[in-house]
């Protein structure tokens, strides 16, 4: 009686740790590029005329790394469950391209959640409102 109650214990457990595993593991080995960003009354294209910003997250690091449409950037995050927080990003190049850029870092900063959508695209979210949505780039 006792080894079936260890052994399902031990069942449900890993059961637990792969689905938070698989859920997480989604944001590696992929680039995901920007689609929608909330709160600019400016429109996309107008914010991202030339290039669209992009993050790609390394799991070994903990860093995220990308271009914000017109610099490229570097930043750590954390996360906890479905919670993520960014740093403040490092050294970037110093190209002036519009306001695309601060728009992006700065709502970067207010973000606090991810989840992914039934089409497997990425949300960034303040609370349960998502402020970001990205695709993967092919």
């Amino acid at each position: 009686m006792k080894t079936k109650q260890v052994l399902l214990i031990a069942i449900f457990s890993f059961l637990i740790v792969s689905c938070a595993t698989t859920k997480n593991d989604k944001l590696y080995n992929s680039t995901w590029e920007l689609e929608f960003i909330s709160g600019p009354r400016i429109a996309f294209g107008g914010l991202f005329p030339d290039k669209k910003p992009y993050i790609a997250f390394n799991k070994e690091t903990h860093t995220v790394e990308g271009n914000n449409s017109c610099n490229g950037y570097l930043t750590d995050y954390t996360i906890e469950g479905n919670s993520i927080s960014f740093g403040e990003p490092g050294p970037t190049t110093m190209m002036y391209c519009g306001d695309g850029e601060q728009v992006f870092l700065n709502m970067m900063k207010k973000i606090d959640k991810f989840s992914f959508d039934e089409k497997g695209k990425l949300n960034l979210m303040i609370g349960d409102v998502p402020m970001m949505r990205f695709h993967k780039k092919e």
